[in-house]
């Protein structure tokens, strides 16, 4: 199971809507423990995991045993069940990490193949599953993405000068890691006043992408540039702007024409309402956001309780407090209000610390 999982991983970032597997399979009998299939969900969600495991063992996969890290799908959609290629295939045993949620599942992926007289084992590193498909788990379970949030700052907390330098905070093995980052997410986000300020190209580069991210900016007014490179580029990959009822019919005319898709939300005090805008996104089948800034945009998503994770770059660099700040207000008006974070690792990278955190509920 811990390889089925490792092969799930590589799905991560190319397999929305539907979820990163990864399955094995593995001889029983005189010749038990030989691995003879492996397979992971191809971009797009097929083929499916099983089917390309199933497809490399051949006639060998009778009698064997298939690891999977998730239920296998018992529904008919562009390929047919997981569950009935398997019995198909004269699988002995199938061990699996979760059940799928995903209500034309649910259990009946199980239950099909124990009607077919083959051994179910379920919940084998269910924890480790759970966490690797948190957005696919969140987006059926809550109608909501996954969120990452990056942010990149010197030890006191600052992420530009107070003139707006910020090229550069971290190093290049930081600016690299970063964009592993975005390979294994559905979506780039940041704020309409970070694409201003930057002009952001938010592609994955110089890693053999099979599939771009999504890049999404929140603009309430679509104020965004048409001649930026978000702008010059949404024909090539795909750009998202979320927007509210205040964007002039101009500027949604004019982002319509560039190739970008245009996803309107309620407003909430004049800026986007987040929530609903996590929700349209999820909507349109996106389970793993990594969110990229600026600082208002990421204090919003912590207020509204929408970030799961944070990955915080620190640099060995102080600017004082004069400098920008990493966050916007968080509305914490005594110590007790402060959200509380869990350490999940810390990591070396280049001259620079990565720590990831875990956001509580």
């Amino acid at each position: 199971m811990r390889t089925a999982l490792a092969l799930a991983a590589r799905g991560l970032g190319n397999t929305w809507p539907n979820p990163a597997v990864g399955c094995v399979i593995v001889t029983r009998g005189s010749d038990a423990g030989r691995i003879v299939g492996r397979g992971w969900t191809q971009p797009g969600g097929r083929p499916h995991a099983e089917r390309r495991a199933l497809d490399q063992a051949g006639a060998v996969a009778r009698g064997a045993t298939a690891y999977v890290t998730l239920e296998p799908c018992a529904h008919h959609g562009h390929t047919p069940p997981c569950a009935e290629g398997l019995i198909a295939a004269g699988v002995a045993r199938v061990v699996s990490a979760l059940t799928d949620p995903d209500p034309r599942v649910g259990g009946r992926g199980h239950a099909m193949l124990r009607a077919a007289g083959i051994e179910v084992v379920e919940q084998v590193m269910a924890a480790e599953a759970r966490a690797l498909n948190a957005g696919f788990l969140k987006r059926v379970e809550q109608g909501l993405p996954f969120v990452t949030l990056k942010l990149a700052s010197t030890l006191d907390g600052r992420i530009a000068t107070h003139s707006g330098e910020s090229r550069w905070i971290t190093g290049p093995a930081a600016r690299r890691a970063v964009h592993a980052m975005r390979l294994a997410h559905d979506a780039v986000l940041v704020g309409s006043g970070t694409a201003r300020a930057d002009d952001p190209d938010l592609t994955v580069r110089d890693m053999g992408a099979v599939r771009q991210p999504v890049r999404i900016v929140i603009d309430s007014r679509l104020s965004h540039a048409l001649d930026s490179r978000l702008g010059r580029t949404a024909g090539q990959h795909p750009v998202w702007l979320v927007h509210t009822d205040a964007a002039p019919l101009a500027a949604r005319q004019g982002w319509s024409a560039t190739g970008a898709r245009l996803i309107a939300v309620p407003s909430d005090g004049g800026h986007v309402d987040l929530r609903a805008a996590m929700q349209a996104l999820a909507a349109e089948g996106l389970t793993r956001i990594f969110c990229e800034g600026g600082a208002d945009l990421a204090a919003g998503l912590i207020r509204a309780g929408l970030v799961d994770e944070l990955a915080q770059f620190s640099a060995g660099a102080l600017i004082g407090a004069e400098g920008r700040a990493a966050l916007g207000p968080l509305g914490c008006a005594a110590l007790a209000d402060a959200p509380r974070l869990t350490l999940l690792s810390a990591t070396p990278v280049g001259a620079d610390v990565l720590t990831r955190w875990s956001f509580p509920g």
